[in-house]
């Protein structure tokens, strides 16, 4: 929605910058998405007189113009033919720059000079050469009231400089669609009058009942409709001023009766549609009718802007009673429109039902100014506000005749809503103290009526505008938008929270899925029901089989999550997908103690490529193995908060697993992971190793540690220092972060190998390691010294314990 700084104004009186109120629409809701400054730079511009103008000697499209500043006569060339003898138009002296940039962006500085051998001492102006409107067909023909020589900025007055906010309407308020609306807004802000413009119409026709008659078919797709009728009308170029507004928000000038229609849209919500009376069928005969009907079977009709549509069934037709005049809500009919040739109009003020207009106007691709409105819902009360408005403007600049009264259908007139307002439960909502008469005062300010009232609460009537108001809690919001957000304070949410086991174990396990998600596994859900035969079963399990089975494959509950998620890599794999990172969380069944006994498990399988998506050849990214396993449950268990987890590598019984690890803390064991068998993977059509896992998901959850520690960035700079050396192929990483452990270097704060080499320079048995040691003190900055004593220490070390050789 666009309006103007100075034609909100107009409505409202307020003394805020522009700034200001740009900041104050958006604390109320209408956010200002972009401001324009339009007009200024007017120096050099006066409006002129044309005494004469010739065609050109040299030149067939030219025109050469004798006209009147002032003070004197002067010739101009032009090029525009939309003027004659005796307009006023505005020129710009030589010598003065075009308020409006060139094409090319470029300021455009008028000289004096010579056009096809004929003098020009200036240039006559279109509007938008003088940045006032897009209208560049021709000149910008000034009222009969401007005087020559007098300066251009003075015959604009306060309009000659101006400002374009774009405002962003939320789908609930259809009332911010009008520039009456949000003056509502700023008037209930400034607790000043909202000044409306006064209607008086000259009503010296014939009653409207004797030309025109208005008969709804389905009053459901159109609550009401009125039509007046303006005789004897002259289709002429808008007044200036009007010409102008409609330009500065976007709306291209067409003339007197449609910029008149236009304008009222914008400055009501209420759209308008005008149509040359003469082509609806009866009009000789004083038997014209305005027919609102549902679209027929196979109905074509050509809009205005001469495109010609096959209407959907049920969409809403405006017509006579041989043919379809227009798309109501839409779009008007070309075979009706407004020429120069209408004589009389017939002018359309209505209210559609917004569920048919929107459907409509997406199945035939047509979005208009008029369509948006009705699609959010128009104010049936403001029908007949906007036909008179409009209809005052036509008959003001078109000298036209309006006949008496308006052909108004409108059977059923809703109720106003009432809601009770509780003033305490306000104060409640909002943390503030309110009086009651304060919020009785700011929903009266909005147009809102009181009805019964007690000092704790209040009944009030709602506008037929409002549509959004419908309980209790929207009259709140509206205390507080206009008492200000800024001035409630901020309080911290106040709240408990319940503890319950079944709620710790759902938020672990959804934590589990999170985390595994997010290393790029995919969960399934397997059955509970698995053969006794079924692959991947640890054979240390005792299989709890069922009495009464439905078949053999499910002839007992699962001890183990293995067998399903073997199952699911194999059914992947038969059909081309054979690169897989799978994982599933949930219940198996075993024997404890005698007793059957129900237990979480969480288990993982990786198979194929590790970057099946990556730029990189399948050879160069190669095969998931057994440490792309345990690095991601060690992710796992880190985001848990899983502490005090020992890893150990075992010799494997298991005919299950050829390479097998387990993990425990202390003494519990907690699962087991390691790579399956090749023979037993090749039987199930797995051609590339295969990883499994399987861990006690109840017991990791049991043992997480949920605090947490915050610790602040440092304060003092760190210090590096590179460490490359020959050990024994037989030294591990882990070795060598025993040893620096056992050190105890002072400040050392991390340790990490980034480099390991074997080949030429380096002995058979040997391998070179390169290792980066961080020193830092979180209370100052380190010396030197200190530094060097610390890492010597390291050094001594490796080369005592692992009889490191320093390169």
């Amino acid at each position: 929605m666009k309006i103007t700084y100075n034609w909100l104004a107009q409505y409202v009186d307020f003394d805020w910058p522009l700034e200001e109120l740009g900041e104050r629409l958006t604390m109320l809701g209408l956010e200002v998405e972009r401001l324009e400054r339009v007009g200024g730079g007017y120096e050099g511009v006066v409006a002129v007189e044309v005494l004469s103008r010739e065609p050109h000697p040299n030149a067939d499209r030219l025109s050469v113009c004798r006209v009147s500043d002032g003070k004197g006569e002067r010739q101009i060339v032009c090029g525009a033919t939309n003027f004659k003898p005796g307009d006023k138009v505005p020129l710009i002296l030589p010598g003065n720059t075009l308020p409006a940039p060139s094409e090319s962006g470029k300021p455009l500085v008028i000289k004096a000079s010579k056009i096809r051998g004929v003098a020009s001492d200036g240039m006559l102006c279109s509007g938008k050469e003088l940045g006032v409107s897009e209208d560049a067909d021709g000149l910008m023909i000034l009222s009969s009231g401007a005087q020559a020589g007098q300066p251009f900025a003075d015959y604009l007055g306060a309009e000659a400089v101006d400002y374009v906010l774009d405002l962003e309407v939320t789908p609930n308020r259809p009332d911010w669609n009008s520039v009456i609306g949000i003056a509502r807004e700023v008037s209930a802000l400034t607790g000043g009058d909202l000044k409306l413009p006064s209607v008086e119409l000259e009503e010296t026709g014939d009653p409207v009942a004797e030309s025109v008659r208005v008969r709804i078919e389905d009053a459901a797709l159109c609550p009401r409709y009125s039509a007046r009728l303006i005789r004897d009308t002259k289709v002429v170029p808008s007044p200036s001023w009007m010409k102008s507004l409609l330009e500065k928000i976007g709306i291209r000038s067409i003339n007197n009766v449609v910029d008149a229609t236009n304008f009222v849209m914008m400055e009501t919500g209420q759209p308008l549609h005008a149509f040359d009376y003469r082509q609806l069928a009866g009009w000789k005969n004083g038997e014209a009718t305005v027919l609102v009907r549902r679209s027929l079977d196979g109905e074509s009709f050509v809009t205005l802007d001469g495109q010609k549509h096959q209407l959907p069934r049920g969409a809403i037709v405006i017509a006579d009673e041989e043919k379809a005049l227009a798309l109501g809500g839409i779009m008007g009919g070309l075979d009706s429109e407004i020429s120069e040739s209408t004589q009389d109009v017939l002018l359309e003020s209505a209210c559609f039902l917004p569920q048919s207009i929107r459907s409509t106007s997406k199945k035939l691709g047509i979005h208009t100014d008029a369509s948006y409105r009705f699609e959010r819902g128009v104010d049936p009360e403001i029908v007949d506000w906007a036909s008179r408005r409009a209809a005052g403007l036509i008959c003001e600049s078109s000298g036209g005749v309006l006949q008496a009264g308006a052909a108004d259908a409108y059977s059923n007139p809703p109720s106003p809503t009432r809601i009770s307002l509780r003033y305490e439960k306000t104060n409640r909502l909002l943390g503030v103290e309110i009086p009651g008469k304060k919020q009785a005062s700011l929903l009266q300010s909005l147009g809102l009526r009181q009805g019964a009232t007690s000092e704790s609460s209040g009944e009030f009537l709602v506008p037929s505008f409002r549509v959004d108001l419908k309980r209790e809690v929207d009259l709140i919001e509206e205390v507080a938008r206009l008492y200000g957000a800024d001035r409630i304070p901020a309080t911290p949410p106040r709240g408990t929270v319940g503890r319950h086991e079944h709620d710790k174990l759902h938020d672990g396990l959804a934590l589990a899925r999170q985390i595994l998600v997010g290393q790029g596994l995919h969960e399934i859900q397997a059955q509970t029901l698995i053969s006794d035969q079924a692959a991947g079963i640890p054979r240390d399990l005792e299989l709890v089989a069922l009495e009464h089975p439905l078949s053999s494959d499910m002839n007992a509950l699962r001890p183990s999550l293995l067998p399903g998620i073997v199952e699911a890599l194999r059914h992947n794999a038969n059909r081309g997908v054979a690169d897989a990172a799978l994982f599933e969380a949930g219940s198996v069944f075993c024997r404890r103690n005698g007793r059957l006994a129900e237990e979480e498990r969480l288990a993982l399988a990786l198979t194929g490529n590790r970057f099946p998506l990556f730029w990189m050849k399948e050879k160069e990214a190669g095969d998931f193995d057994l440490f792309d396993l345990k690095g991601r449950l060690e992710l796992l268990l880190e985001a848990l908060g899983v502490r005090g987890t020992q890893w150990r590598r075992t010799e494997s019984s298991e005919a299950t697993f050829v390479e097998e690890g387990s993990l425990s803390i202390g003494q519990r064991f907690i699962g087991r992971f390691g790579q399956m068998r090749p023979l037993l993977a090749a039987q199930l059509d797995l051609k590339k190793p295969v990883l499994l896992a399987e861990l006690d998901l109840g017991l990791l959850l049991a043992r997480r540690c949920e605090g947490k520690t915050f610790q602040a960035l440092p304060m003092f700079p760190s210090v590096r220092r590179d460490a490359a050396m020959l050990v024994d192929e037989s030294v591990s990483h882990a070795d060598v972060l025993r040893t620096v452990k056992k050190a105890k270097p002072d400040f050392l704060q991390t340790v990490g190998l980034f480099d390991v080499f074997r080949g030429k320079g380096i002995p058979e048995g040997k391998k070179s390691v390169a290792y980066a040691f961080v020193y830092r003190d979180r209370r100052r900055t380190l010396k030197e010294p200190e530094v060097a004593a610390a890492h010597a220490k390291v050094i001594q070390r490796l080369q005592d314990e692992v009889a490191a050789e320093i390169r």
